[in-house]
């Protein structure tokens, strides 16, 4: 009797055939499953390369930063590059232009956003010159090796912000004694390495915004990567 109880306890623990296989199946399967999960989510959330337009090209051009040296067209080429326009008097829009430039040379401090530059174009060249321009850029932290302020000759200026970077650039009297009200665009504009321009984006839009860095930074994983100012 003892000898039968002891075989019906070891039979009772003994799992039957096929058990630890079917254990491993489902391992196998549950491992399956979770790959496949996470294939499907990096998938459902990959980076989409945008269609960008070719909005035209930027020419060559001669103007100065605000260290005083001379910037040309070639300091845009190899590296997407975000444009903007201010003058240091304004007291309404581009202050914020000049946050949110900010805010963007912030976002995009990491390895991949670092090749993204940013320009700062005066619409009141007479008076911006560039200390001026140094003092506005110090108020918003801007750093010299990723965001330029650029200045020069009126009429260069003009042709330049009103031709190919398709802005408008008006005197619409004065906001103060002393201070004019120059109309202008509170737009970015996105050019690749190329000197293309490849889109245009509203400023007050939260999403054309985040939609710039997007773009920005497509160009900047699939560009060059020369210095800001040119070189290798």
């Amino acid at each position: 009797m003892a000898e039968l109880a002891a075989s019906d306890d070891l039979a009772a623990r003994t799992p039957p055939k096929g058990h630890k296989g079917r254990r491993v199946l489902l391992a196998m399967l549950g491992v399956i499953g979770l790959a496949c999960g996470v294939l499907g989510f990096a998938y459902a959330t990959r980076e989409i390369d945008p269609k960008l337009p070719d909005l035209g090209q930027v020419p060559a051009f001669a103007l100065i930063d605000q260290d005083g040296q001379p910037f040309t067209e070639e300091a845009l080429r190899g590296h997407p590059t975000v444009i903007n326009f201010i003058f240091t008097r304004c007291d309404t829009i581009c202050p914020v232009i000049a946050m949110k430039t900010q805010r963007l040379q912030d976002k995009t401090q990491d390895p991949r956003g670092a090749g993204i530059k940013m320009v700062s174009i005066t619409v009141d060249p007479e008076f911006d010159t560039p200390s001026r321009l140094t003092e506005f850029g110090k108020r918003y932290k801007a750093e010299a090796e990723r965001w330029r302020f650029l200045t020069g000759p009126k009429d260069k200026i003009t042709a330049l912000i009103t031709g190919p970077l398709m802005t408008t650039m008006d005197k619409d009297g004065d906001s103060k004694p002393g201070t004019p009200n120059i109309v202008h665009s509170g737009y970015f504009l996105l050019v690749d390495g190329n000197l293309t321009i490849r889109g245009v984006y509203d400023s007050n839009d939260i999403h054309k915004l985040d939609e710039l860095e997007h773009h920005a930074r497509f160009l900047a994983r699939t560009g060059g990567g020369k210095k800001f100012g040119g070189g290798s």
